[in-house]
């Protein structure tokens, strides 16, 4: 049994696989208090590791992403940092690199997945 304080406490008691999104937001909530912690006890590391994995479970389960090619991921990045093709001159060496990497004419090579993963601050795994 791993103790933790009782303002960690869920309302399920011991953790137990998710089975609803409000479960979700609850195993969420209290480890995003364990987070927040300055120095977490090693009874709350473990705790908030049984969460963690918990959480993971049900997300891949109810709220996976489907797999997206290269080009939707970059197109995802730009869109969601308000970016146009001219903005990615610097990664690629021309805006008309940029658009037939966008169109589906030129495949990302190694250097634009080093320098997009750079620029986003992002794995370079979303790229393959």
């Amino acid at each position: 049994m791993i103790a933790v304080s009782e303002k960690y406490a869920l309302e399920v008691g011991s953790p137990t696989p998710i089975a609803s999104e409000r479960q979700h937001m609850e195993y969420l909530s209290v480890l995003d208090k364990l987070a927040s912690k300055a120095n977490p006890t090693r009874e709350e590391e473990k705790y908030a590791e049984v969460l963690i994995t918990l959480i993971e479970a049900y997300e891949e389960d109810h709220h996976s992403i489907p797999d997206a090619s290269p080009v939707e991921v970059l197109r995802s990045l730009m869109d969601a940092n308000d970016l146009r093709q001219k903005d990615l001159v610097a990664v690629f060496g021309s805006e008309s690199i940029v658009s037939e990497v966008l169109h589906k004419k030129r495949d990302l090579n190694k250097s634009h997945i080093e320098k997009l993963s750079k620029r986003f601050r992002i794995s370079p795994s979303v790229f393959f």
